[in-house]
């Protein structure tokens, strides 16, 4: 049986981010991939023209559907806009007890546009985060979430462990907007693992924490522990970041599929 994996989280219908880039990444790690539509956006590599929400009743249909249908090994949630949004994923998270939940949670684009509503962090903190077996916000989003800015790996750590409050078992920070090498922390809720890479030079792709996100719950899906996954999403969108596609006017996309 092939594992299975479920996203929910926004489309990008010029396909470097979101539900498009998740499901690259699970057909490159060889997971059948499923879909929920959490939010729509009308973006390419130059700019976010629009976002626009995609209502509860239809998240928990989707939702619904696909569970009772065909359960997933792990799922990911990306941006969910709303906090109704945030709370119907976590009451479906909760009723299907479904297991392997990574959080990332996206709350802007990297051109500034509004990706999770104000209203909806405190949803996402004290409802859905508590839910996840790992949480893999970037340094602005460990910052929202904290409440603290970040300046340095020791700052990563310190966020690593207020986030853990929240009752999440695991913490990842995404560290690539620090200068210097490309350090990530990784807390299991006893002890700090910086993983650490040279940095790519060049402009930094789109759809990096999408694909990041995705490969840990590939990973999660095909059984392996949550040290290993984290350490081979790294490993894995270092590699799509290497073999970035030189596509459209601005930031091309990193590529999950070039390193198949």
């Amino acid at each position: 049986m092939i594992p299975t994996a479920l996203t929910i989280a926004g489309s990008d219908p010029s396909g470097g981010a979101g539900i498009q880039a998740d499901l690259k990444t699970f057909s490159a790690l060889k997971v059948y991939g499923m879909a929920v539509i959490a939010a729509l956006t009308a973006q390419n590599s130059v700019k976010m023209r629009r976002v626009t929400e995609v209502s509860a009743s239809m998240l928990a249909d989707q939702i619904d559907a696909v569970v009772e249908d065909i359960s997933p090994l792990a799922l990911k949630t990306g941006m969910l806009l709303t906090a109704t949004n945030v709370e119907v994923v976590a009451s479906k998270v909760r009723q299907y007890a479904l297991p392997n939940l990574v959080v990332d949670p996206v709350t802007a684009s990297s051109s500034g546009a509004v990706l999770l509503n104000p209203d909806a962090i405190d949803k996402l903190r004290h409802q859905l985060i508590p839910l996840a077996i790992v949480v893999a916000p970037n340094l602005d989003e460990a910052q929202i979430l904290t409440g603290r800015k970040i300046h340095t790996p020791d700052d990563m750590e310190e966020a690593a462990l207020r986030i853990h409050e929240y009752g999440v078992r695991n913490v990842y920070i995404k560290g690539g907007h620090l200068a210097g090498d490309a350090v990530d922390v990784f807390f299991d809720g006893e002890q700090f693992t910086r993983l650490a890479h040279a940095r790519i030079e060049g402009p930094d792709p789109h759809g990096t924490g999408c694909v990041l996100s995705a490969a840990m719950a590939a990973y999660l899906a095909r059984g392996e522990t949550v040290a290993s996954a984290v350490r081979y999403a790294k490993e894995f969108v270092t590699g799509a970041i290497l073999h970035a596609l030189h596509l459209g006017a601005g930031r091309g996309p990193c590529d999950p599929l070039g390193i198949v």
